[in-house]
């Protein structure tokens, strides 16, 4: 049997997923049997250049991870979609836009003057911003074009598998692989590495239908580890994700931040949570309600942590 051609790819991300990968420790081994990498920029020395050489479809699967943040990441998601058989969507941040997208609630125009002018830490008198071309002595420097929108993989190119999770976990990327080795991969469009059921169904902690009078931050209280995250004021997004992940950040007591996404069916988890917690809250007036919900420090940036690209609420830039 001929080995897997791959890819992998970081466009606009933390390289927490490329860690991921290197996370199956020995297995990495048994990557390497089954697959050739053709580009893994964080681990291997192949160029742009050598990839723009291949013919269409010359990767077999081509794991992209990263929003579409500039030019050059719309450019390579481009390049790796022509020259790939199967382009996998991989990691919260090219599935919906992930953290990186929560620069979608700004203007272009406010970020630039943000970390450009206004930083405390920032001396730039001039006030010079970046540019796409820059003439020096020696010729003119490029850099990408810093687009008004982070954009999630499947509204620069189609995508055909999608595989959730800040990072996903190790575990679920062996599946993933072992399904694409062997040919084992459900339908295109389906997400994989993740289950079609919410992280409260594998939960293992107790819920009383208890409501609540008030949230907390993570840092104001300790959790009781036995009981339901949500229903001790924790804004635990685990009745609107998917699970699959094992459970990793409520086993160490602290709420599931989303990062899975939302249930099949559902178009925008954010939305979903704000009913799903308007039903634990214990209020009997309006007013009780606005005190409650005052104490949600970032509400915006709670809801849609990993998901404002795809989000139904389109931030300051649409």
């Amino acid at each position: 049997m001929a080995k897997l051609k791959l890819a992998i790819y970081w466009a606009a991300a933390c390289g927490g997923c490329d860690v991921a990968v290197l996370d199956v420790h020995e297995k990495i081994l048994d990557i390497a049997d089954a697959a050739d990498i053709l580009l893994w920029p964080v681990a291997t020395d192949h160029k742009y250049a050598d990839v723009e050489k291949m013919a269409p479809g010359s990767i077999d699967v081509c794991l992209f991870n990263g929003a579409v943040r500039n030019s050059e990441n719309e450019h390579i998601a481009k390049m790796l979609r022509e020259k790939s058989k199967v382009m996998v969507a991989f990691g919260s941040c090219a599935v919906s836009g992930g953290i990186p997208a929560l620069a979608n609630f700004k203007r272009r125009e406010d970020i630039l003057q943000r970390v450009y002018m206004d930083t405390p830490s920032t001396v730039n008198p001039e006030q010079v911003l970046p540019v796409t071309d820059c003439p020096v002595p020696e010729g003119v420097l490029h850099l990408p074009e810093f687009f008004g929108f982070v954009h999630s993989l499947n509204q620069v190119v189609e995508v055909d598998y999608y595989v959730p999770g800040c990072p996903p976990t190790a575990e679920r990327i062996w599946e993933v692989v072992q399904a694409i080795a062997t040919g084992n991969l459900p339908a295109a469009g389906a997400t994989v590495g993740a289950l079609d059921k919410s992280l409260c169904d594998e939960c293992p902690r107790e819920k009383s239908n208890k409501k609540i009078k008030r949230f907390y931050r993570s840092h104001e209280i300790i959790p009781d580890p036995q009981q339901c995250l949500l229903e001790q004021g924790l804004l635990c997004m685990g009745p609107v994700t998917r699970g699959g992940c094992g459970g990793q950040c409520i086993s160490a007591n602290m709420p599931c931040r989303g990062c899975y996404g939302p249930l099949p069916g559902v178009l925008d988890q954010g939305a979903k949570y704000i009913s799903s917690i308007g039903a634990i809250i214990d209020a009997r007036t309006p007013e009780e309600v606005k005190k409650i919900l005052a104490g949600i420090a970032d509400p915006a940036g709670t809801f849609y942590r990993f998901g404002m690209s795809t989000a139904l609420l389109k931030g300051a830039n649409r």
